[in-house]
């Protein structure tokens, strides 16, 4: 019989965080009468036993900011975990702490909030013994099993903003305006904002591109008569057909750097187009949250904590067809939601003459 349950954040951070972490916490107090412990910065802070308990009064006014009030920590592996030994540097499996902190607090499931390293770090916690209940976060929308994650539709509206502001310089100057945004595997933020900005090319990670018909694409709408052009492109789309060893080492250190810098010294070699640089970088992980992703927070945080109260543990909640339903969680671990390169958005692209470089 469930009494107590635990709650985390951990990976990066992304809009709808303390939409998540309200929803869970008034959930279980307010309709199961659960005890609810937070833990602070993500797997550290279940290795180092850094905890708060949670009330109503903590969740209270935080379901419209950013970030988390729990804390995160990005990058860290609880089974691989990096601590000076005798002066010296070494490597130590500290899964087996989490485990017994976990026990000590009584903790009879934990939910955790997180991306694609968090629940593959997760799903082997429950390997352990752990209860698990994953609940879907990124600003990527690279989670594999489910249709949404939140903090994906912020990241996109703000790179539709961010787009936007960039037309009125590219048109008054005749520029090539590029914005670089987040997507190292998956290129849906660069996509669906692309599409929603009207952008002239959107380079993804999942379509390689030919520079020679990116280029070809900027100068035939120049001779249309359009004056500017705007290019979105993922910060892992990568030109195709070049290799390592066919770059100067002048040119390695911005294809391997950044995307766009690379991009940017190939477009105006080919076109003598004057082009401008715009890497949104953080600012599509920080500010409020969009009422979309408050309500997607919320209706998982709700839901993790109903599937709790049914037993059904080590699952993931997920969003299939506008339902929200669960997965396994060892059935999305290890795996990458990516753009389906024959799939509608893909295909609305293309219907909308944009160029996405193939």
């Amino acid at each position: 019989m469930v009494k107590r349950i635990g709650v985390m954040t951990s990976g990066g951070d992304c809009p709808g965080l303390n939409s998540a972490i309200r929803a869970v916490v008034k959930s279980a107090i307010n309709n199961f009468n659960y005890e609810v412990i937070g833990f602070r910065d993500g797997f550290r802070g279940l290795v180092q036993n850094r905890f708060r308990k949670m009330g109503l009064s903590d969740v209270s006014g935080i379901i419209d900011r950013g970030g988390t009030i729990l804390g995160t920590t990005n990058r860290y592996n609880p089974f691989a975990v990096s601590i000076d030994k005798d002066g010296e540097k070494a490597v130590r499996d500290m899964s087996d702490r989490i485990v017994d902190n976990l026990n000590m607090h009584k903790i009879d499931c934990l939910v955790v909030i997180g991306g694609d390293a968090t629940i593959r770090y997760a799903n082997m916690l429950t390997e352990k013994g752990v209860p698990i209940v994953a609940i879907p976060k990124t600003i990527e929308n690279d989670i594999y099993g489910t249709d949404m994650s939140f903090g994906f539709m912020t990241a996109v509206n703000t790179a539709t903003n961010a787009i936007d502001k960039l037309h009125s310089t590219a048109e008054s100057h005749h520029r090539v305006m590029i914005l670089e945004v987040m997507g190292r595997v998956s290129g849906w933020v660069a996509l669906e904002s692309g599409i929603a900005s009207g952008a002239d090319v959107i380079l993804i990670p999942e379509i390689p591109y030919d520079i020679n018909k990116v280029a070809r694409a900027l100068l035939e709408r120049r001779n249309a008569g359009k004056s500017f052009s705007i290019i979105v492109m993922s910060e892992g789309a990568r030109a195709k057909d070049i290799m390592p060893d066919d770059i100067s080492e002048d040119d390695k250190t911005s294809y391997f750097s950044g995307s766009s810098i690379f991009l940017a010294k190939e477009l105006e070699r080919l076109t003598s187009l004057e082009n401008r640089i715009t890497v949104l970088g953080y600012l599509q992980r920080g500010g409020e949250p969009s009422a979309y992703d408050r309500i997607l927070a919320t209706r998982f945080g709700a839901s993790a904590v109903s599937i709790i109260d049914k037993g059904e543990f080590n699952r993931m909640v997920c969003v299939d067809h506008e339902q929200i339903k669960s997965v396994p969680l060892k059935d999305v671990a290890n795996k990458v939601r990516t753009v389906p390169v024959n799939g509608e958005m893909v295909q609305i692209a293309k219907y909308m003459d944009v160029c996405l470089g193939d």
